[in-house]
Protein backbone atom coordinates (compact mmCIF):
# COMPACT_ATOMS: atom_id res chain seq x y z
CA UNK A 1 0.00 0.00 0.00
CA UNK A 2 1.75 3.61 -1.15
CA UNK A 3 2.69 5.62 1.95
CA UNK A 4 1.20 8.68 0.45
CA UNK A 5 -2.45 7.35 0.85
CA UNK A 6 -4.07 10.23 2.44
CA UNK A 7 -6.35 9.61 5.56
CA UNK A 8 -10.23 10.46 3.25
CA UNK A 9 -8.70 7.64 1.14
CA UNK A 10 -8.41 5.07 3.50
CA UNK A 11 -11.56 5.93 4.88
CA UNK A 12 -13.04 5.85 1.37
CA UNK A 13 -11.36 2.56 1.14
CA UNK A 14 -13.02 1.12 4.73
CA UNK A 15 -16.26 2.61 3.24
CA UNK A 16 -15.87 0.20 0.43
CA UNK A 17 -15.73 -2.85 2.15
CA UNK A 18 -19.24 -2.54 3.80
CA UNK A 19 -22.15 -4.62 2.76
CA UNK A 20 -24.90 -2.71 1.07
CA UNK A 21 -27.00 -3.20 4.39
CA UNK A 22 -24.38 -1.88 6.26
CA UNK A 23 -24.18 1.35 4.05
CA UNK A 24 -27.89 1.63 4.28
CA UNK A 25 -27.72 1.77 8.10
CA UNK A 26 -25.20 4.89 8.32
CA UNK A 27 -27.60 6.70 5.93
CA UNK A 28 -30.30 5.95 8.44
CA UNK A 29 -28.03 6.76 11.28
CA UNK A 30 -27.34 10.31 9.29
CA UNK A 31 -30.83 11.41 9.15
CA UNK A 32 -30.77 10.58 12.57
CA UNK A 33 -27.72 12.95 13.38
CA UNK A 34 -30.15 15.88 11.95
CA UNK A 35 -32.90 15.27 13.88
CA UNK A 36 -30.96 14.82 16.73
CA UNK A 37 -29.32 18.10 15.71
CA UNK A 38 -32.44 19.92 15.51
CA UNK A 39 -33.72 18.79 18.58
CA UNK A 40 -30.86 20.45 20.32
CA UNK A 41 -31.16 23.13 18.40
CA UNK A 42 -34.59 23.88 19.29
CA UNK A 43 -33.68 23.54 22.78
CA UNK A 44 -31.20 26.16 22.40
CA UNK A 45 -33.73 28.60 20.68
CA UNK A 46 -36.31 28.11 23.98
CA UNK A 47 -33.87 29.35 26.24
CA UNK A 48 -34.05 33.09 25.42
CA UNK A 49 -37.51 33.43 25.66
CA UNK A 50 -37.64 31.66 28.81
CA UNK A 51 -35.07 33.92 30.23
CA UNK A 52 -36.93 36.71 28.93
CA UNK A 53 -40.20 35.62 30.20
CA UNK A 54 -38.26 35.17 33.94
CA UNK A 55 -36.84 38.51 33.75
CA UNK A 56 -39.09 40.62 31.48
CA UNK A 57 -42.44 38.85 30.14
CA UNK A 58 -43.71 42.13 28.91
CA UNK A 59 -41.54 42.08 25.99
CA UNK A 60 -42.06 38.61 24.94
CA UNK A 61 -46.15 39.04 25.54
CA UNK A 62 -45.81 42.00 23.38
CA UNK A 63 -43.65 40.18 20.27
CA UNK A 64 -45.83 39.91 16.90
CA UNK A 65 -44.41 36.85 16.31
CA UNK A 66 -45.64 35.54 19.69
CA UNK A 67 -49.47 36.36 18.99
CA UNK A 68 -50.37 33.22 17.26
CA UNK A 69 -49.18 31.07 20.42
CA UNK A 70 -50.31 33.21 22.88
CA UNK A 71 -53.89 33.16 21.60
CA UNK A 72 -53.87 29.28 20.83
CA UNK A 73 -52.36 28.81 24.39
CA UNK A 74 -55.49 31.25 25.82
CA UNK A 75 -52.70 33.42 28.00
CA UNK A 76 -54.78 36.60 29.26
CA UNK A 77 -51.54 38.36 30.84
CA UNK A 78 -47.94 38.78 31.15
CA UNK A 79 -47.59 36.43 34.30
CA UNK A 80 -48.83 33.64 32.73
CA UNK A 81 -46.40 33.21 30.40
CA UNK A 82 -43.97 31.50 32.53
CA UNK A 83 -45.39 28.41 33.01
CA UNK A 84 -45.92 27.36 29.54
CA UNK A 85 -42.45 28.49 28.75
CA UNK A 86 -41.15 26.74 31.79
CA UNK A 87 -42.79 23.72 30.44
CA UNK A 88 -42.01 24.13 26.63
CA UNK A 89 -38.19 24.39 27.71
CA UNK A 90 -38.28 21.46 29.98
CA UNK A 91 -39.95 19.63 27.38
CA UNK A 92 -37.19 20.24 24.45
CA UNK A 93 -34.57 19.50 26.94
CA UNK A 94 -36.12 16.39 27.74
CA UNK A 95 -36.22 15.48 24.01
CA UNK A 96 -33.13 16.26 23.09
CA UNK A 97 -31.65 14.58 25.63
CA UNK A 98 -33.26 11.32 24.94
CA UNK A 99 -32.31 11.51 21.32
CA UNK A 100 -28.92 11.67 22.10
CA UNK A 101 -28.96 8.50 24.41
CA UNK A 102 -31.22 7.07 21.15
CA UNK A 103 -28.58 8.25 18.98
CA UNK A 104 -25.84 7.01 20.82
CA UNK A 105 -27.04 3.32 21.41
CA UNK A 106 -27.49 3.10 17.36
CA UNK A 107 -24.00 4.55 16.91
CA UNK A 108 -22.49 1.98 19.01
CA UNK A 109 -24.27 -0.88 18.03
CA UNK A 110 -23.97 -0.11 14.40
CA UNK A 111 -20.28 0.20 15.10
CA UNK A 112 -19.75 -2.88 17.17
CA UNK A 113 -21.92 -4.82 14.35
CA UNK A 114 -19.53 -3.15 11.47
CA UNK A 115 -16.39 -4.26 13.40
CA UNK A 116 -18.00 -7.93 13.78
CA UNK A 117 -18.29 -7.81 9.56
CA UNK A 118 -14.79 -6.49 9.46
CA UNK A 119 -13.45 -8.96 12.04
CA UNK A 120 -15.24 -12.02 9.98
CA UNK A 121 -13.91 -10.98 6.69
CA UNK A 122 -10.21 -10.71 7.82
CA UNK A 123 -10.49 -14.04 9.28
CA UNK A 124 -12.27 -15.76 6.44
CA UNK A 125 -10.23 -14.53 3.58
CA UNK A 126 -6.87 -14.72 5.72
CA UNK A 127 -8.14 -18.58 6.45
CA UNK A 128 -8.81 -18.81 2.07
CA UNK A 129 -5.36 -17.37 1.01
CA UNK A 130 -2.84 -20.08 -0.42
CA UNK A 131 -0.51 -21.88 2.28
CA UNK A 132 2.27 -19.79 0.28
CA UNK A 133 0.64 -16.66 1.58
CA UNK A 134 0.64 -18.45 5.02
CA UNK A 135 3.91 -19.56 4.87
CA UNK A 136 5.29 -15.54 5.12
CA UNK A 137 2.90 -15.28 7.31
CA UNK A 138 3.73 -14.57 11.12
CA UNK A 139 0.70 -15.46 13.07
CA UNK A 140 1.44 -12.80 15.36
CA UNK A 141 0.47 -10.53 12.33
CA UNK A 142 -2.68 -12.13 11.84
CA UNK A 143 -4.03 -12.77 15.18
CA UNK A 144 -3.44 -8.72 15.98
CA UNK A 145 -4.88 -7.93 12.93
CA UNK A 146 -8.19 -10.26 13.34
CA UNK A 147 -8.79 -9.22 16.91
CA UNK A 148 -6.65 -5.98 18.38
CA UNK A 149 -6.35 -3.97 14.84
CA UNK A 150 -10.44 -4.66 14.24
CA UNK A 151 -11.15 -3.74 17.55
CA UNK A 152 -8.84 -0.67 17.24
CA UNK A 153 -10.99 0.28 13.61
CA UNK A 154 -14.35 -0.30 15.48
CA UNK A 155 -13.70 1.99 18.57
CA UNK A 156 -11.10 3.94 16.94
CA UNK A 157 -11.58 5.01 13.19
CA UNK A 158 -15.71 4.08 12.60
CA UNK A 159 -17.30 4.85 16.08
CA UNK A 160 -14.82 8.26 16.07
CA UNK A 161 -15.69 9.02 12.45
CA UNK A 162 -19.80 8.49 13.53
CA UNK A 163 -18.69 11.00 16.44
CA UNK A 164 -16.56 13.70 14.25
CA UNK A 165 -19.64 13.74 11.30
CA UNK A 166 -22.68 13.99 14.24
CA UNK A 167 -21.04 16.62 15.95
CA UNK A 168 -19.87 18.66 12.93
CA UNK A 169 -23.56 18.74 12.05
CA UNK A 170 -24.63 19.55 15.62
CA UNK A 171 -22.09 22.29 15.11
CA UNK A 172 -23.19 23.82 12.11
CA UNK A 173 -26.60 24.26 13.50
CA UNK A 174 -25.74 25.63 16.87
CA UNK A 175 -23.98 28.36 15.67
CA UNK A 176 -26.68 28.96 12.91
CA UNK A 177 -29.07 29.75 15.53
CA UNK A 178 -26.47 31.08 17.37
CA UNK A 179 -25.95 33.84 14.98
CA UNK A 180 -29.41 34.37 14.89
CA UNK A 181 -29.69 35.44 18.10
CA UNK A 182 -26.49 37.31 19.08
CA UNK A 183 -24.56 37.57 16.00
CA UNK A 184 -21.14 39.46 17.04
CA UNK A 185 -20.92 37.71 20.52
CA UNK A 186 -21.01 34.11 19.02
CA UNK A 187 -19.05 34.84 16.19
CA UNK A 188 -16.44 35.87 18.38
CA UNK A 189 -16.77 33.01 20.91
CA UNK A 190 -16.84 30.18 18.05
CA UNK A 191 -13.64 31.89 16.84
CA UNK A 192 -11.57 32.01 19.87
CA UNK A 193 -12.60 28.30 20.39
CA UNK A 194 -12.36 27.09 16.46
CA UNK A 195 -8.85 28.64 16.37
CA UNK A 196 -7.72 27.03 19.40
CA UNK A 197 -8.85 23.39 18.37
CA UNK A 198 -7.43 24.11 14.93
CA UNK A 199 -3.87 25.54 16.28
CA UNK A 200 -3.82 22.04 18.36
CA UNK A 201 -4.72 19.96 15.76
CA UNK A 202 -1.82 21.48 13.12
CA UNK A 203 0.52 21.39 16.52
CA UNK A 204 -0.01 17.59 17.37
CA UNK A 205 -0.35 16.21 14.24
CA UNK A 206 2.49 14.85 13.45
CA UNK A 207 3.13 13.27 17.18
CA UNK A 208 -0.24 11.73 16.82
CA UNK A 209 1.16 9.99 13.51
CA UNK A 210 4.18 9.22 14.96
CA UNK A 211 2.22 7.51 18.00
CA UNK A 212 0.17 5.91 15.17
CA UNK A 213 3.37 3.79 13.80
CA UNK A 214 4.38 2.92 17.51
CA UNK A 215 0.87 1.56 18.33
CA UNK A 216 0.88 -0.99 15.29
CA UNK A 217 3.89 -1.81 15.24
CA UNK A 218 4.83 -3.15 18.76
CA UNK A 219 1.31 -4.15 19.37
CA UNK A 220 2.22 -7.23 17.21
CA UNK A 221 5.51 -7.49 18.76
CA UNK A 222 3.84 -7.75 22.32
CA UNK A 223 1.77 -10.70 20.59
CA UNK A 224 4.35 -12.24 19.39
CA UNK A 225 6.28 -11.99 22.66
CA UNK A 226 3.72 -13.87 24.70
CA UNK A 227 3.08 -16.39 21.51
CA UNK A 228 6.57 -17.26 21.38
CA UNK A 229 6.85 -17.39 25.28
CA UNK A 230 4.04 -19.34 26.24
CA UNK A 231 4.33 -21.49 23.06
CA UNK A 232 8.18 -22.58 24.30
CA UNK A 233 7.13 -22.59 27.56
CA UNK A 234 8.98 -26.23 28.47
CA UNK A 235 12.50 -25.00 26.94
CA UNK A 236 12.02 -21.75 28.98
CA UNK A 237 11.34 -23.56 31.97
CA UNK A 238 14.25 -25.90 31.55
CA UNK A 239 16.82 -23.18 30.41
CA UNK A 240 15.95 -20.50 33.16
CA UNK A 241 14.92 -18.10 30.09
CA UNK A 242 12.15 -16.02 31.27
CA UNK A 243 13.62 -13.11 32.52
CA UNK A 244 15.10 -12.36 28.53
CA UNK A 245 11.26 -12.98 27.13
CA UNK A 246 9.72 -10.70 29.88
CA UNK A 247 12.39 -7.98 28.51
CA UNK A 248 11.23 -8.54 25.18
CA UNK A 249 7.40 -7.76 26.23
CA UNK A 250 8.50 -5.16 28.55
CA UNK A 251 10.55 -3.44 26.02
CA UNK A 252 7.68 -3.30 23.46
CA UNK A 253 4.29 -3.41 26.16
CA UNK A 254 6.26 0.03 27.29
CA UNK A 255 6.44 1.77 24.13
CA UNK A 256 2.62 1.03 23.26
CA UNK A 257 1.40 2.43 26.47
CA UNK A 258 3.55 5.46 26.05
CA UNK A 259 1.80 6.35 23.38
CA UNK A 260 -1.83 5.55 24.28
CA UNK A 261 -0.41 7.69 27.00
CA UNK A 262 0.73 10.64 24.94
CA UNK A 263 -2.19 10.38 22.89
CA UNK A 264 -4.54 10.68 25.25
CA UNK A 265 -3.36 13.21 26.65
CA UNK A 266 -3.16 15.24 23.51
CA UNK A 267 -6.69 13.74 23.44
CA UNK A 268 -8.11 15.48 26.51
CA UNK A 269 -6.00 18.38 27.39
CA UNK A 270 -7.46 21.37 25.10
CA UNK A 271 -10.94 20.79 27.34
CA UNK A 272 -9.46 22.45 30.33
CA UNK A 273 -8.00 25.31 28.64
CA UNK A 274 -11.26 25.98 26.45
CA UNK A 275 -13.62 25.73 29.65
CA UNK A 276 -11.44 28.12 31.43
CA UNK A 277 -11.67 30.65 27.99
CA UNK A 278 -15.08 29.93 28.29
CA UNK A 279 -16.14 30.88 31.67
CA UNK A 280 -13.71 34.25 30.85
CA UNK A 281 -15.36 35.15 27.79
CA UNK A 282 -18.95 34.76 28.94
CA UNK A 283 -17.84 36.90 31.75
CA UNK A 284 -16.16 39.20 29.37
CA UNK A 285 -19.24 39.63 27.42
CA UNK A 286 -21.69 39.84 30.69
CA UNK A 287 -19.75 42.96 31.17
CA UNK A 288 -19.82 44.39 27.40
CA UNK A 289 -23.46 43.74 27.26
CA UNK A 290 -24.56 44.93 30.51
CA UNK A 291 -22.70 48.21 29.81
CA UNK A 292 -24.59 48.53 26.30
CA UNK A 293 -27.83 47.77 27.77
CA UNK A 294 -29.97 50.32 29.70
CA UNK A 295 -31.30 47.70 31.57
CA UNK A 296 -29.61 44.32 32.75
CA UNK A 297 -32.38 42.75 31.83
CA UNK A 298 -32.48 42.91 28.67
CA UNK A 299 -28.50 41.67 28.46
CA UNK A 300 -29.90 38.51 30.42
CA UNK A 301 -31.12 36.44 28.13
CA UNK A 302 -28.29 37.08 25.66
CA UNK A 303 -25.59 35.91 28.75
CA UNK A 304 -27.91 33.36 29.57
CA UNK A 305 -28.08 32.12 25.42
CA UNK A 306 -24.61 32.36 25.67
CA UNK A 307 -23.80 30.36 28.85
CA UNK A 308 -25.66 27.71 27.50
CA UNK A 309 -24.33 27.57 24.42
CA UNK A 310 -20.97 27.27 25.71
CA UNK A 311 -22.20 24.42 27.88
CA UNK A 312 -23.56 22.55 24.72
CA UNK A 313 -20.54 23.97 21.97
CA UNK A 314 -17.48 23.30 23.93
CA UNK A 315 -18.27 19.27 24.75
CA UNK A 316 -19.32 19.33 20.93
CA UNK A 317 -16.09 20.75 19.66
CA UNK A 318 -13.81 18.71 22.54
CA UNK A 319 -15.99 15.22 20.94
CA UNK A 320 -14.96 16.48 17.34
CA UNK A 321 -11.52 16.96 18.19
CA UNK A 322 -11.26 13.46 20.18
CA UNK A 323 -12.62 11.35 17.69
CA UNK A 324 -10.52 13.27 15.25
CA UNK A 325 -7.12 12.35 17.48
CA UNK A 326 -8.32 8.97 17.77
CA UNK A 327 -8.77 8.50 13.91
CA UNK A 328 -5.18 9.83 13.68
CA UNK A 329 -4.13 7.86 16.42
CA UNK A 330 -4.99 4.22 14.75
CA UNK A 331 -4.60 5.32 10.91
CA UNK A 332 -1.81 2.93 10.92
CA UNK A 333 -4.04 0.40 11.91
CA UNK A 334 -6.49 1.11 9.97
CA UNK A 335 -3.75 0.66 7.02
CA UNK A 336 -3.20 -2.88 8.23
CA UNK A 337 -6.90 -3.62 8.86
CA UNK A 338 -7.57 -2.83 5.36
CA UNK A 339 -4.61 -4.90 3.84
CA UNK A 340 -6.38 -7.78 5.24
CA UNK A 341 -9.82 -6.50 4.08
CA UNK A 342 -7.90 -6.22 0.54
CA UNK A 343 -7.06 -9.93 0.41
CA UNK A 344 -8.67 -11.62 -2.46
CA UNK A 345 -10.70 -14.43 -2.23
CA UNK A 346 -10.26 -17.62 -4.51
CA UNK A 347 -13.39 -17.92 -6.87
CA UNK A 348 -14.43 -21.42 -4.74
CA UNK A 349 -14.90 -19.43 -1.30
CA UNK A 350 -18.49 -18.42 -2.46
CA UNK A 351 -19.49 -21.77 -4.18
CA UNK A 352 -21.10 -25.07 -3.42
CA UNK A 353 -18.46 -27.65 -2.41
CA UNK A 354 -17.32 -29.11 -5.78
CA UNK A 355 -17.56 -33.13 -6.40
CA UNK A 356 -14.34 -34.55 -6.24
CA UNK A 357 -12.49 -34.69 -9.27
CA UNK A 358 -12.20 -38.19 -10.95
CA UNK A 359 -9.65 -40.48 -9.76
CA UNK A 360 -9.25 -44.15 -11.21
CA UNK A 361 -6.13 -44.50 -12.79
CA UNK A 362 -2.40 -42.50 -11.55
CA UNK A 363 -1.12 -39.24 -10.53
CA UNK A 364 1.50 -37.43 -12.87
CA UNK A 365 4.36 -34.91 -11.76
CA UNK A 366 5.02 -33.37 -15.27
CA UNK A 367 8.56 -31.43 -15.14
CA UNK A 368 7.73 -30.22 -12.32
CA UNK A 369 9.76 -27.40 -10.55
CA UNK A 370 9.02 -25.21 -8.08
CA UNK A 371 10.85 -22.02 -6.11
CA UNK A 372 9.32 -20.20 -3.53
CA UNK A 373 10.12 -16.45 -4.51
CA UNK A 374 11.43 -15.64 -8.15
CA UNK A 375 15.30 -15.02 -7.08
CA UNK A 376 15.35 -18.16 -4.95
CA UNK A 377 16.89 -21.51 -5.60
CA UNK A 378 15.21 -24.39 -6.54
CA UNK A 379 13.25 -26.54 -3.88
CA UNK A 380 12.43 -29.45 -6.95
CA UNK A 381 13.73 -29.03 -10.62
CA UNK A 382 12.09 -30.55 -13.77
CA UNK A 383 10.49 -33.89 -11.54
CA UNK A 384 8.81 -36.22 -13.31
CA UNK A 385 6.98 -38.70 -11.59
CA UNK A 386 3.61 -41.21 -12.51
CA UNK A 387 2.01 -42.58 -9.26
CA UNK A 388 -0.41 -45.87 -10.01
CA UNK A 389 -3.41 -45.62 -8.04
CA UNK A 390 -3.72 -48.10 -5.06
CA UNK A 391 0.08 -47.75 -5.11
CA UNK A 392 2.33 -47.27 -1.67
CA UNK A 393 4.84 -44.61 -1.93
CA UNK A 394 7.60 -44.05 0.20
CA UNK A 395 10.04 -40.28 -0.68
CA UNK A 396 13.22 -40.88 0.86
CA UNK A 397 16.86 -38.71 0.94
CA UNK A 398 18.77 -36.29 2.80
CA UNK A 399 17.06 -33.27 4.28
CA UNK A 400 16.09 -30.40 2.01
CA UNK A 401 16.04 -32.96 -0.91
CA UNK A 402 12.70 -31.82 -0.95
CA UNK A 403 10.01 -34.56 -0.03
CA UNK A 404 8.02 -32.22 1.68
CA UNK A 405 8.07 -29.82 -0.38
CA UNK A 406 6.75 -32.36 -3.61
CA UNK A 407 4.08 -33.91 -0.58
CA UNK A 408 2.71 -30.27 -0.84
CA UNK A 409 2.53 -29.84 -4.63
CA UNK A 410 0.90 -33.38 -4.56
CA UNK A 411 -1.89 -32.44 -2.18
CA UNK A 412 -2.19 -28.79 -4.31
CA UNK A 413 -0.98 -26.82 -1.06
CA UNK A 414 1.86 -25.21 -3.61
CA UNK A 415 1.75 -24.27 -7.39
CA UNK A 416 4.36 -25.67 -9.29
CA UNK A 417 6.36 -22.82 -10.34
CA UNK A 418 6.79 -24.69 -13.97
CA UNK A 419 5.59 -28.08 -14.91
CA UNK A 420 2.11 -29.62 -14.31
CA UNK A 421 0.87 -32.19 -11.28
CA UNK A 422 -2.13 -34.19 -13.20
CA UNK A 423 -4.73 -36.54 -12.10
CA UNK A 424 -5.59 -39.19 -14.84
CA UNK A 425 -4.41 -36.73 -17.36
CA UNK A 426 -6.58 -33.91 -16.13
CA UNK A 427 -4.47 -30.86 -15.01
CA UNK A 428 -5.30 -29.31 -11.46
CA UNK A 429 -5.38 -25.42 -11.64
CA UNK A 430 -6.60 -22.96 -9.33
CA UNK A 431 -10.19 -23.52 -10.29
CA UNK A 432 -9.79 -27.36 -9.54
CA UNK A 433 -7.77 -28.12 -7.16
CA UNK A 434 -10.33 -28.21 -3.97
CA UNK A 435 -11.73 -31.20 -6.31
CA UNK A 436 -8.34 -32.95 -6.14
CA UNK A 437 -7.78 -32.12 -2.46
CA UNK A 438 -10.87 -33.53 -1.24
CA UNK A 439 -8.95 -37.24 -1.99
CA UNK A 440 -6.79 -36.42 0.17
CA UNK A 441 -6.29 -36.64 3.86
CA UNK A 442 -3.22 -35.72 5.35
CA UNK A 443 -0.87 -36.27 8.71
CA UNK A 444 2.15 -34.78 9.63
CA UNK A 445 4.84 -34.85 12.31
CA UNK A 446 3.65 -32.57 14.38
CA UNK A 447 -0.36 -33.09 15.45
CA UNK A 448 -2.67 -29.98 15.80
CA UNK A 449 -5.13 -31.05 18.36
CA UNK A 450 -7.95 -28.27 19.62
CA UNK A 451 -8.87 -27.81 23.04
CA UNK A 452 -11.58 -30.34 22.81
CA UNK A 453 -13.02 -33.86 23.18
CA UNK A 454 -10.83 -37.16 21.49
CA UNK A 455 -13.84 -37.72 19.21
CA UNK A 456 -14.03 -33.88 18.22
CA UNK A 457 -10.26 -33.99 17.16
CA UNK A 458 -11.16 -37.59 15.24
CA UNK A 459 -13.89 -36.12 13.50
CA UNK A 460 -11.58 -32.56 12.95
CA UNK A 461 -14.10 -29.51 11.41
CA UNK A 462 -17.23 -31.34 12.08
CA UNK A 463 -19.80 -30.20 13.63
CA UNK A 464 -20.36 -32.08 16.93
CA UNK A 465 -23.69 -32.94 16.49
CA UNK A 466 -22.99 -34.58 12.97
CA UNK A 467 -20.27 -36.79 13.90
CA UNK A 468 -20.42 -40.52 13.13
CA UNK A 469 -19.72 -41.96 16.52
CA UNK A 470 -18.94 -45.30 14.80
CA UNK A 471 -16.94 -44.40 12.76
CA UNK A 472 -15.00 -42.71 14.87
CA UNK A 473 -14.74 -45.87 16.80
CA UNK A 474 -13.55 -47.86 14.12
CA UNK A 475 -10.99 -45.38 12.43
CA UNK A 476 -9.71 -45.52 16.54
CA UNK A 477 -9.17 -49.74 16.03
CA UNK A 478 -7.28 -48.89 12.98
CA UNK A 479 -5.42 -46.52 14.32
CA UNK A 480 -4.19 -48.57 17.58
CA UNK A 481 -5.66 -45.83 19.53
CA UNK A 482 -9.21 -47.53 20.85
CA UNK A 483 -8.02 -49.47 23.44
CA UNK A 484 -6.44 -46.25 24.92
CA UNK A 485 -9.35 -43.94 24.88
CA UNK A 486 -11.65 -46.64 26.06
CA UNK A 487 -9.44 -46.61 29.06
CA UNK A 488 -10.02 -42.91 30.33
CA UNK A 489 -12.75 -42.32 32.55
CA UNK A 490 -14.68 -39.97 30.18
CA UNK A 491 -13.52 -42.01 26.66
CA UNK A 492 -13.96 -40.16 23.51
CA UNK A 493 -15.13 -37.73 25.39
CA UNK A 494 -11.89 -36.72 27.26
CA UNK A 495 -11.08 -33.49 26.97
CA UNK A 496 -7.15 -33.33 25.47
CA UNK A 497 -5.71 -29.78 26.70
CA UNK A 498 -4.30 -27.09 24.57
CA UNK A 499 -2.60 -28.64 21.52
CA UNK A 500 -3.22 -32.31 23.15
CA UNK A 501 -0.69 -31.01 25.92
CA UNK A 502 -2.41 -34.12 27.99
CA UNK A 503 -1.47 -36.84 25.61
CA UNK A 504 1.37 -38.22 25.00
CA UNK A 505 3.05 -37.95 22.11
CA UNK A 506 2.38 -41.47 20.54
CA UNK A 507 -1.12 -40.75 21.34
CA UNK A 508 -1.40 -37.73 19.59
CA UNK A 509 0.22 -39.14 16.61
CA UNK A 510 -2.28 -41.55 16.52
CA UNK A 511 -5.40 -39.61 16.79
CA UNK A 512 -4.31 -37.61 14.06
CA UNK A 513 -4.09 -40.82 11.53
CA UNK A 514 -7.23 -41.65 12.78
CA UNK A 515 -8.67 -38.54 11.70
CA UNK A 516 -7.58 -38.60 8.57
CA UNK A 517 -8.72 -42.30 8.17
CA UNK A 518 -12.40 -40.56 9.57
CA UNK A 519 -12.05 -38.08 6.73
CA UNK A 520 -12.95 -41.29 4.33
CA UNK A 521 -10.40 -40.25 1.58
CA UNK A 522 -8.47 -42.52 -0.53
CA UNK A 523 -5.21 -40.59 -0.77
CA UNK A 524 -2.97 -40.83 2.33
CA UNK A 525 -0.30 -39.05 3.04
CA UNK A 526 1.44 -39.24 5.67
CA UNK A 527 4.84 -36.53 6.15
CA UNK A 528 7.11 -37.92 9.39
CA UNK A 529 3.73 -39.15 11.12
CA UNK A 530 4.97 -42.42 12.91
CA UNK A 531 8.20 -40.63 13.98
CA UNK A 532 6.50 -40.02 17.61
CA UNK A 533 5.45 -44.20 17.94
CA UNK A 534 7.15 -46.93 19.46
CA UNK A 535 8.28 -49.79 17.16
CA UNK A 536 5.32 -51.95 18.14
CA UNK A 537 2.94 -49.71 17.48
CA UNK A 538 4.16 -48.35 14.46
CA UNK A 539 4.19 -51.84 12.90
CA UNK A 540 0.75 -52.30 14.14
CA UNK A 541 -0.37 -48.69 12.73
CA UNK A 542 1.48 -49.60 8.96
CA UNK A 543 -0.14 -52.97 9.02
CA UNK A 544 -3.28 -51.59 9.28
CA UNK A 545 -2.64 -48.83 6.73
CA UNK A 546 -1.29 -51.86 4.41
CA UNK A 547 -4.73 -53.47 4.84
CA UNK A 548 -6.73 -51.01 3.91
CA UNK A 549 -7.17 -52.06 0.20
CA UNK A 550 -6.25 -51.07 -3.08
CA UNK A 551 -8.41 -48.40 -3.51
CA UNK A 552 -6.33 -46.23 -0.98
CA UNK A 553 -3.02 -44.67 -2.08
CA UNK A 554 -0.57 -43.84 0.19
CA UNK A 555 2.19 -41.18 0.41
CA UNK A 556 4.80 -41.20 3.12
CA UNK A 557 7.90 -39.77 4.38
CA UNK A 558 9.49 -41.77 7.48
CA UNK A 559 12.11 -41.02 9.51
CA UNK A 560 12.80 -44.93 10.12
CA UNK A 561 13.35 -46.41 6.37
CA UNK A 562 12.11 -49.59 7.70
CA UNK A 563 8.73 -48.56 7.99
CA UNK A 564 8.89 -48.08 3.97
CA UNK A 565 9.16 -51.72 4.30
CA UNK A 566 5.99 -52.39 2.63
CA UNK A 567 5.98 -49.81 -0.17
CA UNK A 568 5.40 -50.91 -3.61
CA UNK A 569 7.84 -48.18 -4.51
CA UNK A 570 10.75 -45.84 -2.99
CA UNK A 571 11.49 -42.35 -4.52
CA UNK A 572 15.11 -41.11 -3.38
CA UNK A 573 15.45 -37.56 -3.96
CA UNK A 574 18.66 -35.54 -3.86
CA UNK A 575 18.74 -31.82 -4.53
CA UNK A 576 15.10 -31.93 -5.85
CA UNK A 577 15.48 -34.05 -8.39
CA UNK A 578 14.90 -38.13 -8.53
CA UNK A 579 18.37 -39.74 -8.09
CA UNK A 580 16.69 -43.41 -8.17
CA UNK A 581 13.06 -45.44 -8.08
CA UNK A 582 13.28 -49.16 -6.64
CA UNK A 583 11.73 -51.08 -4.15
CA UNK A 584 12.70 -51.19 -1.03
CA UNK A 585 15.42 -54.02 -1.07
CA UNK A 586 16.84 -51.75 -3.92
CA UNK A 587 17.33 -48.48 -2.31
CA UNK A 588 16.65 -48.85 1.83
CA UNK A 589 18.07 -52.16 2.90
CA UNK A 590 21.57 -50.34 1.14
CA UNK A 591 21.50 -47.75 3.07
CA UNK A 592 20.61 -49.52 6.21
CA UNK A 593 23.28 -52.03 6.03
CA UNK A 594 25.26 -49.35 5.52
CA UNK A 595 24.74 -47.73 9.16
CA UNK A 596 24.50 -50.58 10.77
CA UNK A 597 28.02 -51.67 9.54
CA UNK A 598 29.35 -48.10 11.05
Amino acid sequence: MPSTEKLPQLLFRLWEHFSPRRKGQFALLLVLMVLVSFAEVLSLGVIVPFLAALTNPKQIYELPIAQPFIQLAGIQSEGELLLPLTLLFGFTAIVAGAMRLVLLKVSLRLSFATGADIGYSIYRKTLYQPYLTHLSRNTSEIIDGVTGKTTIVTDGIIMSALYVLSSMIMLVLMLGTLLVIAPIPSAAAFGVFGLMYFVTMKVTRRKLMNNSKDITVESARVIKSLQEGLGGIRDILIDGSQDAYCQVYQKSDSILRKAYATSSFISVSPRFVTEALGMLLIALLSFVLTKQSNEINQAIPIVGALALASQRLLPVMQLAYSAWTAILRNQFSLKDTLDFLDQPLPEYANQLPSEPIPFKNEINLKDVSFQYRENSPLILDKLSLTIPKGSRVGFIGTTGAGKSTLLDILMGLLRPSAGALEIDDQIITEANHRAWQMHIAHVPQTIYLADSTIEENIAFGIPKHEIDHERVKRVAVQAQIAKTIEGLPQGYETFVGERGTRLSGGQRQRIGIARALYKNADVLIFDEATSALDTETEIAVMESIQNLGSNYTVLMIAHRLSTLKDCSMLVKLDHGKIEAIGSYEELALPIIESKQAT
